[in-house]
C-alpha cells in the first residue's frame, strides 16, 4: 500500500541519517475505502492527491510542534524564512498498514517503522511557500474550527504545490537548504 506520511525536514534528516522512521503515532494516510467512499468522482491519482495533501496539512502541524520546542529551549521564534517552514510528506509503499476510520477517512496506523528502501518519492515546499506555510502554522486549528480569516490563510499555503524528489535526490536537498 502506498502511504504518505507527513513530515518536516528535521524529520527527513533523521530519516537520511537513521535510514528508517517511525512516524509520531505510526500514523499516515492513504487512499483507503473510506476515502474512495467520501468522493463520489476521482480515480486513484486523483484520491491519491487528496490523501497526500492530508499528509501535507498534518506536517504543518508538526512544523508547529518543531517550532513550539524551539521556542520554548530558547526562547526564540525560528525565522519566517527558514527551512523549517517547509511541508514534507513521505510516500512510501508498506504492508500491514491498518485502517483508522475513526481518525479520518484516509487516515492509517503503519505496523512498524519505514527504511529508506521503502520510500518512493518525497515531497517539499519549494521556498516561495515559506511565508505562507509560517501563517498559516499559526492558524491551522482556527481554520479547522470554522474561522474564515484562517481558512483563507490556510488555503494560500496549501496553493503552493509541494516538489517531487527521488529519494536518492533528498540527501542533497537536505543539504542544500
Amino acid at each position: 500500500m502506498r502511504v504518505y506520511i507527513p513530515a518536516t525536514i528535521p524529520i527527513l534528516r533523521q530519516l537520511v541519517d537513521e535510514q528508517q522512521l517511525l512516524p509520531l503515532g505510526a500514523t499516515a494516510f492513504a487512499v483507503t475505502p473510506a476515502l474512495r467512499e467520501a468522493y463520489a468522482a476521482g480515480d486513484d491519482d486523483e484520491l491519491a492527491e487528496v490523501a497526500m495533501q492530508e499528509a501535507a496539512r498534518a506536517s504543518m502541524r508538526l512544523i508547529g510542534a518543531e517550532r513550539d520546542d524551539v521556542d520554548d529551549v530558547d526562547g526564540e521564534t525560528a525565522d519566517p524564512g527558514s527551512p523549517v517552514y517547509r511541508r514534507a510528506v513521505i510516500a512510501a509503499d508498506v504492508a500491514g498498514a491498518k485502517l483508522r476510520p475513526d481518525l479520518d477517512d484516509a487516515v492509517v496506523k503503519l505496523s512498524g517503522p519505514i527504511t529508506f528502501k521503502q520510500v518512493a518519492a518525497v515531497h517539499v515546499d519549494l521556498a516561495e511557500a515559506e511565508p505562507q506555510v509560517a501563517k498559516a502554522v499559526d492558524v491551522i486549528d482556527a481554520a479547522d474550527l470554522g474561522d474564515t480569516d484562517a481558512e483563507f490563510v490556510l488555503g494560500d499555503a496549501e496553493d503552493h504545490q509541494l516538489a517531487w524528489y527521488a529519494p536518492q535526490e533528498v540527501p542533497f536537498l537536505l543539504e542544500l537548504l
